[in-house]
Order: structure tokens, then C-alpha cells, then sequence
């Protein structure tokens, strides 16, 4: 995983950004929770990141499951849902080592994932808690600049976005979205009408940051 992301760095410095096809996976978790959420935001994501990042990322998603090997073939993991997620002791475990080993995982909130995600991380890094990330954080100065820090993208209960990490020796090996509902915002536009064309850019411009951030960091 080192190996792979270090490489699309020096690639990033060399060529502008022009790598070798990465893919980008969902995480596919157990609970009953709906994982498979937000079916038309990584393509789109991807899609977006291609054409003003100069990846060369597959343009559709993969499935991976927690527990998998094939999770260290991924240098960026996105995970979304409203309800339950459980992880057993060898999926903690198998996060933790793909995290600590240089993988990203972005936990996007749909509505509802706060109260499971939370315990379930405690599981994966019991020595670590969620902080929020600062408005000044390198990955709200990335391609684009988001001074004031999270957009809000998606209304749930009129609060304001924050964005949460987990560092491990001071890498964000985890960030969170809270209150902001990212994905909703990479999906095609028109599935949820209250959303408006800015507040979708806006998606799609901190999506790309975040992919930039984690393969650059």
C-alpha cells in the first residue's frame, strides 16, 4: 500500500498528476446497514477527479469487504449508510493494518452513522478519538480552497458540517464527514432537488481535495 500510494506521489510531482489506473472502492460492511448507498457518487467523483485532477482512476467503483485482503489494493476507501455497521475482531483488526499501512478511509454520515461509527472505530483504533479538523487543515487547501473548512451540502437537522479525523502519528488515516452528506452531493444531479448546483460543485471540488490529500500525503 506505501509502495503504490508513494508511487502516484512521484508521479503527481513529475507528470501534473498523470498516474498509472488506480481503483477506488465502497466499503461493504455487516449490520444491516446500507452500505451500498449513494449508488452514483463515487462514478461521478471519479469522473470529476479525472478531468481536473489528471487521474487516471477506473472509472467505476469496486466492492470491498472489511475483513478482505484485496482492501490493500485500494489507497482510497469510501464508506457511506444510515443505519448499523458492525465490525468483528478480525475486521477491526484488518483496518487497522490497512490504515497504519497507508490507506484513507472516508466515512460519509447519510444520516443516521454517527452513533455506530463511532463505537466501531473505537474497536479499529481504541487509542484513538475523532478530533475536528481545523478550517486551515491542508485537506480544506488542496486543488481547491474551502477557507472556511467542510461545505454543507445535504440539510439534516440545521447543523453545521464538521469534518473529523482520526491521526495516526499525525496522519489523518481516517476522515469523517458529519452533518454534511458529501455523497449526496457527488450523486447525480437532480436526485435530491432541494440540492443546488453550487452546493454539488462544492461536493465534487472537497471529494477531489480528499482524493488529492490521500494519495499525496
Amino acid at each position: 500500500m506505501k509502495i503504490k500510494v508513494l508511487a502516484f506521489a512521484l508521479f503527481f510531482l513529475i507528470a501534473g498528476f498523470t498516474a498509472p489506473t488506480y481503483k477506488i472502492a465502497k466499503l461493504k460492511y455487516s449490520g444491516g446497514g446500507d452500505w451500498y448507498a449513494n449508488r452514483t457518487a463515487l462514478p461521478n467523483l471519479l469522473a470529476f477527479c479525472n478531468t481536473n485532477l489528471k487521474t487516471n482512476f477506473a472509472p467505476e467503483e469496486e466492492i470491498v469487504e472489511v475483513g478482505s485482503a484485496t482492501l490493500f489494493n485500494y489507497p482510497f476507501v469510501y464508506m457511506t449508510g444510515h443505519g448499523n455497521v458492525v465490525f468483528n475482531t478480525a475486521e477491526a483488526s484488518n483496518l487497522r493494518k490497512y490504515l497504519i499501512g497507508g490507506g484513507f478511509l472516508h466515512i460519509d454520515d447519510n444520516y443516521g452513522l454517527d452513533k455506530f461509527i463511532r463505537k466501531e472505530m473505537k474497536k479499529v483504533f481504541p487509542e484513538l478519538s475523532f478530533v475536528e479538523l481545523a478550517a486551515n487543515h491542508e485537506l480544506y487547501k488542496q486543488k481547491f480552497k474551502f477557507p472556511n473548512g467542510l461545505p454543507k451540502i445535504h440539510e439534516h437537522d440545521g447543523k453545521r458540517p464538521q469534518g473529523f479525523a482520526l491521526l495516526w502519528k499525525g496522519r489523518v488515516v481516517c476522515y469523517y464527514t458529519f452533518e454534511c452528506d458529501l455523497g449526496n452531493g457527488w450523486e447525480d444531479f437532480g436526485t435530491y432537488p432541494e440540492d443546488t448546483q453550487e452546493s454539488r460543485s462544492n461536493a465534487l471540488k472537497m471529494g477531489a481535495n480528499l482524493i488529492q490529500y490521500a494519495l499525496t500525503q
